[in-house]
C-alpha cells in the first residue's frame, strides 16, 4: 500500500510559479512510475505529466510542455511538479498518482487514468488573471 500526500498549492498571479510536492509512504516508491493529473470543477481529470521510476524519462501534456517540469527524489520518496508561467486555465486541483505496473513506460497510453493504483487527496492551484 502506498499513501500519497500533495502539498504546495495556492493562489498565484498569472505568469507566476509554484512547486508542488507529493510525499509517498512505502518502501516501493522508487519502483513506481509517478504522474500528476489535474481536475477543474465540472471537468474530467486530465493528465499533466509522468516520470519513470528512475526519473530518466518524462512525458507531458501539450498544454503544459515547456512550462512544467516533473522530477523525483527517490531518496526522499517525493515527486515534484515545478510550474512556471502559470495561466488562469491552469487553475485546478492537482493530484499525484502512482503506477506500480509500468515503471519504465512513457507513452500516450500512460496518460490515461487506467493503471494508476494510488492517488493523493489533491492540492488546489488557483491562478488569477
Amino acid at each position: 500500500q502506498v499513501q500519497l500526500i500533495e502539498s504546495g498549492g495556492g493562489l498565484v498571479q498569472a505568469g507566476g510559479s509554484l512547486r508542488l510536492s507529493c510525499a509517498a509512504s512505502g518502501r516501493t516508491f522508487s519502483g513506481y512510475a509517478m504522474a500528476w493529473f489535474r481536475q477543474a470543477p465540472g471537468t474530467e481529470r486530465d493528465f499533466v505529466a509522468r516520470i519513470t521510476w528512475s526519473g530518466g524519462s518524462t512525458y507531458y501534456a501539450e498544454s503544459v510542455k515547456g512550462r512544467f517540469t516533473i522530477s523525483r527524489d527517490n531518496a526522499k520518496n517525493t515527486v515534484y511538479l515545478q510550474m512556471n508561467s502559470l495561466k488562469p486555465e491552469d487553475t485546478a486541483a492537482y493530484y499525484c498518482a502512482a503506477d506500480p505496473s509500468r515503471p519504465y513506460s512513457i507513452s500516450r497510453i500512460t496518460a490515461a487514468l487506467t493503471g494508476y493504483d494510488y492517488w493523493g487527496q489533491g492540492t488546489q492551484v488557483t491562478v488569477s488573471s
